[in-house]
């Protein structure tokens, strides 16, 4: 007959074979929980949510397609994500990966350094801008995942935001461009701890495709990130 202890023993064996044999994390998260270990050729809703957590390490001048497949280049921002925690660098995703971005995420699914309440000053829901009050929300989300890994990568010093999320008018009351992407929920301003110049210039490495800073009219008070579809860099004073 198999005591109390050993049968509670054998299930907990059973428990390490199985996270072992999958890959999956020790954790749960209250946001997502990834249940395999994902590598180059997967595709999935994982993939996708696992891309938009490491959108902020595409590379140079490059942005991560949020498509749900694992190709070359989300293999290569998972290997800049893990050698930016110090993880094994071996772009598969797996569990200390994924307990590395549960250390980041809050249960909302924003990374612990920013909210969606400082992102949008301008009403409760959303509602107002370029796109759907939803659309708008998810733009915010990536591009939050993108300065969480910008503000990594300069030595963790708080990014602090002066305008996000804008409506038409709340665009019109602070004399805003009329096709400013804060109406699309990715366009933000920062100020704070670094330089501008400082900003603009990490900011290259981290997704950002509309990069406004010193010396382009109307920024040399603050740097402006956003989303643009195609690549819109202007900080003169900056060498960019």
């Amino acid at each position: 007959m198999v005591s109390a202890l050993t049968a509670c023993a054998l299930a907990a064996l059973a428990s390490l074979a199985a996270v072992t044999a999958t890959g999956a994390p020790a954790q749960a998260d209250a946001c997502y929980t990834w249940g395999r270990t994902l590598s180059s050729g997967m595709t999935g809703e994982d993939v996708r949510q696992l891309q938009i957590r490491v959108s902020g390490y595409p590379g140079y001048g490059a942005v991560l397609t949020l498509d749900g497949a694992y190709g070359p280049a989300t293999r290569s921002a998972v290997i800049r994500f893990q050698q930016a925690y110090g993880l094994a660098a071996d772009g598969v995703a797996g569990a200390q990966t994924f307990n590395q971005i549960y250390a980041l995420q809050d249960p909302d699914c924003t990374p612990v350094s920013f909210s969606y309440a400082e992102w949008n000053r301008c009403n409760s829901d959303w509602s107002g801008g370029a796109v759907s009050a939803s659309t708008a929300r998810f733009n915010a989300l990536v591009s939050m995942w993108k300065l969480q890994a910008m503000r990594r990568a300069m030595g963790n010093a708080p990014l602090y935001l002066s305008s996000g999320f804008r409506s038409y008018s709340c665009n019109s009351a602070v004399g805003g461009a009329s096709n400013s992407r804060h109406l699309y929920g990715d366009g933000i301003d920062l100020v704070g701890s670094h330089s501008f110049c400082a900003l603009a210039q990490q900011a290259r490495n981290h997704g950002f495709t509309n990069i406004l800073g010193p010396g382009y009219p109307g920024h040399n008070d603050h740097t402006h990130l956003g989303n643009t579809p195609s690549r819109s860099w202007s900080a003169p004073s900056c060498g960019i």
